[in-house]
């Protein structure tokens, strides 16, 4: 705009902004220093932005290279959806079992936030990737970032509970994210089941069984008897055959999105990765959101190996600088420098995002203050978790949070792992109130947060976390239970024992280590055992 930045301080001090050159500014400054300056200002979304960043490299991502020819047929990719207790977990586990070749690998399936099974249907064996993540994260967040992920979703609904308001709201999900539905009436083996019941309530929402002259594939199941599971499959494999395209190029560089990440202690930064389209192979260059890397590893559901990952596979990734966002989009690149330049670029983008949305802030007493006078009120957060899909969960239902306009809540940092100084550092500067989801504070830091007087609040159950801070915005608050903690210990060895189980050796670090008190078990921050008791102790 040929405008000397002196002059451009100069305009947002007379509009009562006060700025330096080098500062970042918000969308409404920028468009309220626009129209004071006879500017027109177009704000950019982040998703045609980053569209910008990838063509300066002459990258694009969404779209499959070559023609029909190169085209071929994939596996669905199917998100488990419905009641918290309308048995969606046993769902997906009664799947895992009916899966030969998960049984043959001997063990236990490893919770990878998806899987795939193969099955035969009139003698031609197929393949079906099941998405297993936090509510309606594969709808929600991924969709927002414009990663389509999942192709059918699998509705359940209890026979002897019908339609619950949570049911509705997984519907709507699926609705609008525009994937046709296969309804699995779940429990039927339990005494009150109606199948039939389920059926009729959900046609009133536009969900008309087959049998009811509908399209609605309708399947009676029972996952605790494991009762129509090969039926289900079927009719996920139908429905995909009857109203799908679902093919994908496997020859380009591979592109998808990242289905769930965390920070693993002896591997590192982990991300369970869905491929979308093209092949990932071992040792090829990658970016992730802000992350990037080279293919070290690739692991299936499993935990084995595994060389290549065609489209619509899940697999663990290692080898990244960084932990991704659930939800992120991936793609492979020629060389690792290309990789670097574009997480580097994105990571500058999100720290000045950041340091222009916290521009403006008010501290505890500016909001107080401003209640007391019938201003918004504004909530800073802090959430940290130990997955980064149940922390992308949990900012989207707080988001959500309806408590009207009197207070507004604002969720100024986001991340993977144990709470850190600089988690502290930033809640001390903006005020915020810190949430740890089945994480803890790194050595020392709750001894900072004590001295700068930031408020940690810790959770293992998502709904607690939201209804706490519901409180905390309607003011109804109850009263702080505080945690003493009587001393620490470190785990040297663990011994087996036929009548006891396992025996910790541990080594007292601090404080005492008492019979019969509570106890839990942190690994680098996260809490991997909550609410245990000591029942006894020996020298």
């Amino acid at each position: 705009i040929d405008a000397n930045p002196g002059s451009l301080v100069q305009a947002l001090i007379s509009l009562g902004e006060m700025a330096t050159a080098t500062q970042s500014l918000s969308d409404d400054t920028l468009m309220l220093l626009g129209s004071e300056l006879n500017f027109a200002v177009e704000v950019v979304s982040p998703e045609d932005e980053d569209r910008e960043l990838l063509e300066s490299f002459h990258l694009e991502f969404g779209e499959d290279e070559g023609g029909e020819e190169a085209l071929e047929q994939r596996p669905p990719v199917v998100t488990v959806m419905g009641h918290v207790d309308h048995g969606k977990t046993r769902l997906l586990d009664a799947v895992r079992h009916t899966n030969q070749v998960a049984r043959e690998a001997g063990g236990i399936t490893q919770h990878i936030g998806a899987y795939q099974i193969q099955a035969e249907f009139d003698g031609v064996e197929r393949a079906i990737t099941f998405i297993d993540t936090p509510g309606h994260e594969a709808f929600t967040a991924m969709r927002a970032r414009g990663a389509k992920v999942t192709d059918i979703a699998v509705l359940v609904v209890a026979a002897d509970d019908g339609v619950k308001p949570q049911t509705i709201e997984a519907l709507n999900h699926a609705q609008a994210a525009d994937v046709p539905i296969v309804v699995a009436v779940n429990k039927i083996d339990k005494e009150g089941a109606d199948p039939q019941k389920v059926r009729g309530q959900l046609t009133e929402y536009g969900l008309v069984a087959e049998e009811f002259g509908g399209d609605t594939m309708f399947v009676d199941v029972s996952a605790k008897a494991e009762i129509g599971i090969p039926e289900l499959l079927e009719a996920v494999v139908l429905t995909a055959d009857a109203s799908l395209d679902l093919r994908a190029n496997p020859e380009q560089d591979a592109q998808g999105v990242a289905i769930e990440a965390h920070l693993d202690k002896g591997r590192g930064p982990v991300a369970t990765v869905l491929v979308q389209r093209g092949t990932l192979k071992h040792g090829e260059s990658i970016v992730i959101g802000e992350a990037h890397g080279r293919v070290r590893a690739m692991l299936d559901e499993n935990g084995n190996p595994v060389d290549e990952a065609l489209p619509s596979r899940p697999v663990q990734v290692l080898g990244l600088t960084a932990v991704p966002d659930a939800g992120d989009t991936f793609l492979v690149v020629s060389e690792d420098r290309i990789a670097r330049q574009i997480a580097n670029i994105r990571q500058a983008r999100e720290r000045n995002a950041e340091l222009a949305a916290r521009r403006g802030r008010r501290t505890l007493e500016d909001i107080l203050q401003g209640l007391e006078k019938g201003e918004t009120g504004t909530l800073n957060l802090i959430i940290k978790g130990d997955v980064s899909g149940s922390v992308e969960a949990l900012e989207d239902a707080l988001l959500k949070l309806d408590v009207g306009d009197e207070v507004d809540l604002r969720v100024i940092h986001r991340g993977v792992g144990a709470i850190t100084q600089n988690d502290v550092n930033l809640a001390t500067v903006d005020s915020a109130i810190i949430i740890g989801f089945n994480v803890r504070t790194a050595e020392r830091v709750a001894e900072l947060a004590e001295r700068e007087g930031v408020d940690i609040r810790y959770h293992s159950i998502i709904y607690a976390a939201i209804d706490e801070v519901e409180q905390a915005l309607k003011g109804l608050l109850k009263p702080i239970y505080e945690e003493a903690a009587l001393g620490s210990a470190e785990i040297r060895e663990v011994f087996r024992s036929s009548k006891a189980g396992n025996i910790a050796g541990a080594l007292v670090r601090s404080g005492t280590i008492r019979r019969n008190s509570k106890a839990r078990v942190i690994r680098d921050g996260v809490v991997v055992a909550d609410n245990l008791t000591i029942d006894s102790l020996k020298r």
